[in-house]
């Protein structure tokens, strides 16, 4: 009877360690906390994209982009360039064979200048200009120191241009004197006349001069050139860059 009860006292015991073992065992496994780690890794993951390299890459890109718009919103700079404006230039001319409309349209094209014609109200005609007749009307006209033909339009706000080429062919050693009516019909005060005649062989001789005594004083007046007929375009352009001026022609 002894040995009985001493053989379930030993295995009442092996069952207690076996329990004992098994608790214990279990209890370890929730201090580790090796699994439950894994939850916060992945809850803390947004953190780390929102701090990510891409996102500074897209901050440093939308701050270089407002740096290269700045300029655009700087207005004081886009007025100044805007407001730049280079004197207006204004190409005058009269021609009544075509001689010199051609010379006067190289020019303005080669300086991007508005472009004016002294038209007649009474057109030449070839009969008019017929030099060997002193009774002609270009003749008389030429010999009359105060006629003044009519001209059928004017120029529109002559006060907006700075330059003024004026050209014009050569009669009997002076401008035709439509040329002065043309000069007595504006005020070209505080502007640069810049004349220019086209003729078979005279110089630009004395009409220039009498031409500049129909302004103001305060005109600056160059000196004027006789343009040949077979004068090109570049020869144009070469002549009035060879003016000085703040112009340029190209």
């Amino acid at each position: 009877m002894k040995k009985f009860e001493k053989m379930m006292s030993t295995v009442c015991m092996a069952g207690l360690l076996f329990c004992f073992t098994a608790c214990g065992s279990s209890g370890g496994n929730q201090n580790t906390g090796g699994q439950p780690e894994t939850p916060k890794a992945t809850i803390s993951a947004p953190e780390e994209t929102d701090k990510s390299p891409d996102s500074e890459a897209v901050e440093q890109t939308t701050d270089q982009d407002a740096e290269i718009m700045e300029p655009v919103d700087t207005g004081e700079e886009i007025g100044e360039e805007t407001n730049k404006e280079a004197g207006k230039v204004l190409v005058a001319y009269f021609s009544a064979t075509g001689t010199t409309k051609a010379l006067a349209e190289y020019a303005a094209d080669a300086l991007g200048a508005d472009l004016y014609e002294i038209v007649p109200e009474e057109p030449y005609t070839d009969e008019d200009l017929n030099y060997s007749d002193r009774n002609t009307r270009a003749t008389v006209e030429q010999n009359d120191k105060n006629a003044r033909p009519a001209i059928t339009s004017s120029v529109e706000n002559m006060e907006q241009y700075e330059i003024v080429f004026l050209g014009y062919p050569i009669w009997w050693g002076e401008a035709p004197r439509i040329v002065d009516t043309f000069m007595e019909s504006y005020e070209f005060g505080g502007k640069t006349i810049v004349p220019f005649c086209t003729s078979g062989s005279s110089g630009i001789g004395s009409s220039a001069t009498n031409l500049h005594g129909l302004c103001t004083d305060d005109v600056t007046w160059l000196d004027g050139v006789r343009l040949g007929s077979s004068s090109s375009r570049e020869d144009i352009a070469e002549w009035i860059n060879s003016l000085g001026l703040d112009v340029e022609a190209e």
